[in-house]
């Protein structure tokens, strides 16, 4: 891989990022830092920077991408209410593994949600990434669903939706997101293997 080309397209991207993409980045690092921590600053923050990405997807025609940052706003704000509001006996939610049905459903939930963005992206609208856009959009709305269900699971959806999105945004130009989205990889990473270790002691009944 070519170093200088890397930082040339990070120097390109900081040149060419409007101050409204810098406080998106900044409230989405935010915000997946967060989570980790399993910090409920991980909804206001998260609200911020998805409200932000609303008006720039729009703007580069990444239609599924809007829509999918609308619903995290969705999302965050009944995660939100789960998070404060743990079960009888408990100071918070505790972070588990899905059950097997748990892992159908999702699965389920993914492929329904693919096939009809791709429909509607394909059909209705003038995107020229159909594929990418309705892929990284299904996996992302399986994940916030997940977290705001503190499921395990989330992390391996989000790590999903990275690893697509780093050259989605790259080919659209949008160079520090797609910066943002390696760094939201490793940070993924970090909170499948803390969660990982917090559910654990859940089940030890720690």
């Amino acid at each position: 891989m070519d170093f200088e080309w890397i930082m040339e397209s990070l120097r390109q991207g900081i040149a060419e990022m409007t101050w409204l993409e810098a406080i998106a980045v900044f409230f989405g690092i935010a915000s997946v830092y967060y989570s980790i921590k399993k910090n409920i600053l991980v909804f206001p923050t998260g609200m911020v920077s998805t409200l932000i990405y609303v008006y720039i997807c729009l703007k580069y025609k990444l239609y599924a991408d809007m829509g999918i940052n609308a619903y995290y706003f969705g999302m965050s704000i009944y995660g939100w209410y789960l998070w404060s509001r743990p079960a009888t006996g408990k100071e918070e939610l505790p972070v588990t593994w899905l059950s097997k049905v748990g892992i159908y459903k999702s699965v389920i939930l993914f492929l329904l949600s693919y096939g009809v963005l791709f429909l509607v992206l394909s059909k209705f609208t003038d995107s020229d990434v159909p594929y990418w856009d309705s892929f990284t959009t299904s996996s992302a709305f399986v994940g916030m669903w997940l977290m705001a269900k503190k499921k395990v699971e989330n992390w391996i959806a989000w790590i999903i939706t990275d690893l697509v999105s780093i050259p989605l945004y790259f080919y659209k130009g949008l160079m520090l997101t797609s910066f943002q989205f390696i760094f939201f990889t490793v940070l993924a990473v970090i909170g499948l293997v803390s969660w990982m270790k917090s559910s654990k002691k859940v089940s030890n009944g720690y």
